[in-house]
């Protein structure tokens, strides 16, 4: 196996990473943001009030994206064991 073909591996993987991570950061990011606004505009400085909206959040996005997150993985995991033989030889 060529170091080529390891960093293209690896990117792969990390673009995949970022794509099953990015629909749970960017709804946390909205409804943190939110919530700091409403903090600013009531001058409430409670550090526990985000956590559960956020919690929930993150609930309903990995239940809305979650199957298509699975399947991300699955058909990735299928593609690599896939090419091991021709990645060996």
């Amino acid at each position: 196996m060529s170091p080529d073909t390891v960093i293209d591996i690896s990117q792969k993987t990390l673009y995949l990473i970022a794509l099953i991570a990015a629909p749970m950061l960017l709804s946390a990011l909205a409804i943190g943001l939110l919530i700091g606004m409403f903090q600013a505009a009531t001058s409430i400085n409670e550090q526990t009030l985000s956590f559960i909206p956020k919690l929930l959040v993150l609930l309903l996005s990995i239940l809305i994206a979650g199957p298509w997150m699975l399947n991300l993985l699955v058909n990735f995991s299928r593609q690599l064991y896939l090419d091991i033989p021709g990645l060996i030889g």
